[in-house]
């Protein structure tokens, strides 16, 4: 689960992150009335106006804007609410801002990137650092990797004082500097572990003209296994950031991804769900998402599953593909007739069913008298699936 800057640096100042004093507004007349309380003790008037989505490169497309005057303040605020902002991060459809973030100047001396990420390889916590803040670490993996630093942390020990100091030496950092990475670093790692974080992004982390190390931005991501531990921040939850199918599905206990096909796939299992995307690939058809439905699906979690499919309007034909251990395939083949009656399919249906009650599973679909077609094996159902949209497309 991801959330807002705004949320994401109001929970790590509770562990002693040090961010930039600002405040949401959903209005320009919000944005100002922040505004106002941070000038009271702002030597210089210097406000920095974010817009608030859950995408990064916002600046970039014109949702990050320093200014200097209260109408200044005011006229970002009612540019950047209800526009589309458009990043690298969001496609081409961009994501409307609905909420601004309202922050004070900062004076900014050096950028650097500070990241906290779970490393599958050690299965570990691991500090990654760089001098290149400011810009995608993806972007610096790919043309300077040598400028990342890793430091994994031992579960047992946890964070200590000479993790800190080995990376603020990496970046750079002298004197007094070296003391406040290490307390930045304690008090990040604190939140991560505590928060059952998924990912804590720092980008950037400044050093500012007096030697401060400040949080400038923040990303927040959670473990969604561990949110039943934490209910106040699973409130912090932005649906209207999310595709509303995933929303849907995430409310019936089905893992379900949109993505840019026309094939529908409807699997139960993970691995199975890649497995069918890939032979959907191989066989020249393109994944209209991927759809888990688990092990233990029931008929009206499948019928749901069918809805949320035939929600994208993009899909020209369904491919079911059950591998019944703990789900029979019975069960399944009521659930998908059930859908296809209740939603008046019109599109082509291919299902592919092996394993628990297999045979009863294929003579209810057989006797249902739907348009079904019939995969003997994974690779039959998958040559049907593109056959069938490349027949209706022509």
């Amino acid at each position: 689960m991801n959330i807002h800057e705004y949320q994401a640096k109001s929970l790590l100042k509770k562990y002693g992150v040090t961010v930039p004093r600002g405040g949401v507004a959903f209005s320009p007349e919000e944005a100002v009335d922040v505004a106002k309380a941070l000038a009271l003790d702002l030597k210089e008037p210097v406000w920095v106006v974010k817009a608030q989505i859950h995408a990064g490169g916002r600046g970039k497309g014109g949702g990050v804007k320093v200014v200097k005057t209260m109408d200044g303040v005011a006229s970002e605020a009612k540019r950047m609410l209800g526009m589309q902002l458009v990043t690298h991060q969001t496609g081409p459809k961009g994501q409307k801002v609905q909420r601004v973030y309202v922050e004070e100047g900062c004076d900014i001396k050096r950028e650097l990137y500070l990241g906290l990420l779970i490393d599958r390889a050690t299965s570990r916590v691991t500090i990654m650092a760089s001098t290149e803040g400011g810009v995608e670490i993806e972007e610096v993996a790919a043309k300077t990797p040598e400028k990342i630093m890793k430091v994994a942390i031992d579960p047992v020990a946890g964070f200590q004082a000479y993790h800190g100091r080995e990376i603020a030496f990496g970046l750079g950092l002298k004197d007094k500097q070296v003391n406040k990475c290490v307390a930045f670093l304690q008090a990040m790692y604190n939140a991560f572990i505590d928060l059952d974080c998924a990912i804590v992004e720092i980008n950037p982390l400044v050093v500012t003209g007096k030697g401060d190390i400040i949080a400038l931005d923040a990303k927040v991501n959670f473990d969604d296994n561990a949110l039943f531990r934490h209910k106040d921040v699973e409130e912090m939850r932005d649906e209207s950031e999310e595709d509303p199918a995933e929303v849907e599905a995430s409310k019936n206990l089905l893992n379900y991804v949109k993505l840019d096909g026309n094939i529908g796939c409807m699997v139960n299992g993970a691995g199975l769900a890649m497995a069918t995307m890939d032979i959907v690939k191989l066989y020249g058809g393109e994944p209209a998402n991927f759809l888990d439905v688990g092990g233990g699906a029931t008929k009206e979690r499948v019928t749901t599953a069918f809805k949320i499919i035939l929600s994208d309007k993009n899909v020209q034909a369904i491919f079911v593909n059950i591998f019944g251990g703990i789900m029979r395939c019975d069960i399944i083949a009521e659930g998908i007739i059930a859908a296809a009656k209740e939603v008046k399919l019109d599109v082509p249906l291919v299902v592919r069913l092996e394993g628990t009650n297999v045979e009863l599973g294929k003579k209810i679909l057989a006797e249902s008298g739907l348009p079904i077609l019939s995969g003997d094996n994974l690779a039959d159902g998958a040559e049907k699936v593109v056959k069938a949209v490349k027949r209706k497309a022509a």
